[in-house]
């Protein structure tokens, strides 16, 4: 099997990375494509002696680490999320960013993230640590919850509230989702794709954006389906069946990069 025929599998999730850690669809795929050029330009340079992931996310690593997030400073244009995370960024180290996605989001394992980051598994316990907890003080809001399976809701209210936001409530279809958006606007709204009618929670959210802008955070057993490349995909996405670190990594991004955040009461 071909180095390419490796790969392929393991792209769909780099892009996902990728527009995790820079909150920019367009932006994440330049990295990734950085990435591409450079295996193709020189593949004796890919590393050998680990699993094809680890090293397609170590090639990416090397890329996004010679380019600092404060040129960012530097560039001409720029979306609202990228203005917005300049100041916050300021406050966040970039690595310790890097080692929350990579542990909490993409699931690699501590001594994993330790390699792709350079650095000892102690050390990205520390920096996870510490970007939750400055991600979490910057980022409190008010979440929506768009979810028809009770237990799956149940769970995600918690952790919601638990990272300190408030809940506006929970839909369990397209119309009851719009409405409740529409009664009380969030900061952010959590969207299962198939909901309890056999409506879909993408229309849903499409419904709501036309009203306002709000960060949106997909979860489905299929994120295969919406990593096409072929049309605008979410930034932020999350598998079924789900842990509970990867809701709080992707709900701390979506905050974090967002510029239209709605405070919590309180």
């Amino acid at each position: 099997m071909s180095l390419g025929q490796q790969l392929a599998p393991h792209l769909p999730f780099l892009r996902r990375y990728g527009r995790a850690l820079t909150g920019s669809q367009q932006e994440g795929d330049r990295y990734v494509r950085a990435a591409l050029e450079a295996i193709v330009a020189a593949p004796e340079e890919f590393p050998k002696d680990v699993d094809p992931r680890l090293g397609l996310y170590r090639m990416f690593q090397g890329i996004w680490s010679s380019t600092h997030p404060d040129d960012w400073e530097a560039r001409e244009q720029s979306s609202g999320g990228e203005a917005i995370a300049r100041a916050r960024l300021a406050r966040i180290a970039p690595v310790s960013r890097q080692a929350l996605l990579l542990t909490a989001m993409e699931g690699f394992t501590v001594e994993d993230t330790a390699y792709l980051i350079d650095t000892t598994p102690e050390e990205v316990d520390r920096l996870v640590s510490e970007a939750l907890e400055e991600i979490e003080k910057q980022t409190r809001s008010k979440v929506l919850i768009i979810e028809d399976e009770p237990i799956i809701a149940m769970d995600i209210e918690t952790i919601v509230r638990d990272l300190g936001h408030d809940v506006t409530g929970v839909a369990v279809t397209r119309d009851e989702a719009v409405a409740l958006a529409m009664e009380d606007r969030p900061g952010l709204v959590l969207a299962d794709i198939q909901l309890a009618d056999d409506s879909s929670g993408i229309d849903a959210v499409k419904d709501i954006l036309e009203e306002f802008n709000v960060p949106v955070i997909f979860i489905t057993a299929f994120p295969e389906r919406l990593l096409t490349g072929e049309r605008p995909e979410p930034t932020f996405l999350i598998t079924k069946p789900f842990q509970r670190s990867t809701v709080k990594a992707a709900i701390s991004q979506a905050l974090f990069f967002d510029q239209t955040t709605v405070p919590a009461e309180g």
